[in-house]
């Protein structure tokens, strides 16, 4: 494997390093059974289209599993749909919908954007209603061991002071967050920490059958049940946004360890924030895109390379001069392998120096932004090579493809990523009548016709298309 060869290279000492934010440090990264891999994502809530955020945890988690592939690990992704909850309830009521058909057509229209965003499907795409047996089982467990009871209101609660060590994940100072607690007149809970796990049914909401009536879960408890169910009691990585370490994440690791009565997991990965204007992007504040809305002014691949462009833990700051200037700089690259005919073949030699470079960055806690400016870095010698007309440019384009392949980067025809364009209506010029066009103007130049050269390029321009005439020819691309 790949990664025995790292170990073992001289050239290459660096192991792949993790930062924890269960630890607060980076570590190396070691798998509890060697070459394999088992890692959990928190995925989407399926009551409205994915937003930006939700697009940074789809790109960040893809390339987090790629690479962990790239370097020869046999990986298990699970990445789970929350289809029952209080916000899909109250969305299905004002749509006044079927909750099934709401959660339905928001799945797929998630499927679609990760589709668009180059992110690879989950290999267990787990449904809080299809995993109700494992919910049910484990609350049970929760209540049989003393960790969970019923309340008057017939809810179950978990019982926080029971468990050692609460929200050390998140660090969160425990008498902190009792007084910053507010306590309802009718309170029920035993303690203000305590959350609910599983919740009585109400009129008009879906329910199922459990040893304490008819009901619904929690939040929570969905993940734990769902992630322990795919890939065992303990297991690698569990990942997801920042915004879920208190107290999603907090909670998941009481439950599941007071649960199961082992470690739960062994690194926590977690995304930084997406801010607009400096403030936190989200449904709830209501400053929020969604990725169909900006898919209309930009490809997949630019958005792709706007959040890869930055470390997956720091903030990215979302605005069009930001997405603008991550579409220039994607097309620079691909400039710089347009026309060449070269060829991928065999595995990327790791003592070759960008490639060295490539995996120092990735493997120093999956750097993609230092791993993005190697890409750079080679595609100017590149350039340069092509100016001086300096042989070797064929292997160094196939090596700029091959990295860029590790992140999900450079995987299109390059003629074909300058002839699309985002949002393209349907009114839009064709690549047929843009090809005769050109040819027009080919002729009309042989004819020393200026003026009609000239007024063809006008024309086109104005419907957004850009010539560039070279040694090689006129070639063309979309605005």
């Amino acid at each position: 494997m790949f990664i025995e060869y790292l170990k073992s290279n001289n050239g290459i000492n660096q192991m792949l390093t993790i930062y924890n934010t269960l630890t607060k440090e980076k570590a190396e990264f070691k798998p509890i059974q060697p070459g394999k891999v088992k890692i959990y994502v928190c995925g989407m809530t399926v009551y409205d289209h994915c937003h930006i955020g939700h697009a940074r945890v789809l790109v960040v988690f893809d390339v987090i599993v790629r690479y962990l592939r790239h370097i020869g690990y046999d990986v298990t992704y699970v990445r789970n749909i929350t289809d029952v909850d209080d916000k899909i309830i109250k969305r299905a009521n004002e749509n006044n919908e079927d909750i099934k058909q709401l959660t339905t057509r928001f799945i797929e229209s998630m499927h679609q954007d990760a589709k668009e965003l180059g992110v690879k499907s989950p290999d267990i795409e787990p449904k809080a209603t299809d995993s109700m047996a494992s919910i049910i089982s484990m609350v049970k467990t929760l209540v049989d061991k003393g960790m969970a009871y019923v309340g008057e209101n017939n809810d179950v609660y978990y019982s926080v002071g029971k468990f050692d060590n609460y929200a050390q994940l998140s660090g969160k100072n425990i008498e902190d967050l009792v007084s910053g607690t507010r306590v309802d007149v009718n309170e029920v809970k035993k303690d203000p920490l305590d959350f609910v796990l599983w919740k009585a049914a109400k009129s008009n909401e879906p329910s199922w059958e459990s040893p304490w009536g008819q009901g619904r879960p929690g939040w929570h408890i969905e993940c734990s049940a769902m992630s322990t169910d795919c890939l065992g009691n303990h297991f690698d990585i569990h990942g997801g946004g920042m915004d879920l370490q208190f107290p999603h994440h907090d909670n998941e690791i009481a439950q599941s360890e007071a649960a199961t009565g082992e470690h739960f997991v062994n690194y926590w990965m977690h995304n930084g924030f997406v801010r607009i204007n400096e403030e936190k992007m989200s449904k709830s504040l209501g400053n929020f895109f969604t990725v169909k809305e900006v898919l209309k002014q930009y490809r997949g691949e630019e958005i792709r390379y706007f959040i890869l462009a930055s470390h997956y833990r720091s903030p990215l700051n979302y605005s069009d001069q930001q997405l603008d200037a991550a579409k220039a700089s994607l097309s620079r690259l691909y400039t710089a392998i347009r026309g060449v005919d070269f060829k991928v073949s065999g595995a990327i030699d790791p003592n070759n120096a960008y490639a060295k470079r490539f995996y120092d960055a990735m493997n120093d806690d999956i750097n993609t932004s230092e791993a993005v400016s190697v890409l750079f870095d080679l595609s100017h010698e590149i350039n340069q090579c092509r100016a001086n007309e300096k042989l070797g440019v064929e292997e160094l384009v196939g090596l700029l493809v091959q990295l860029g392949s590790v992140i999900g980067l450079l995987q299109q025809d390059a003629e074909q990523f300058f002839k699309a364009t985002a949002g393209q209506s349907d009114d839009a010029i064709t690549d047929q009548a843009i090809d005769e066009l050109i040819q027009q103007r080919l002729t009309a130049r042989q004819q020393k016709n200026w003026a009609e050269a000239d007024n063809i390029r006008d024309q086109l321009s104005e419907q957004g298309v850009i010539l560039e005439d070279g040694a090689g020819g006129t070639t063309w691309k979309r605005e």
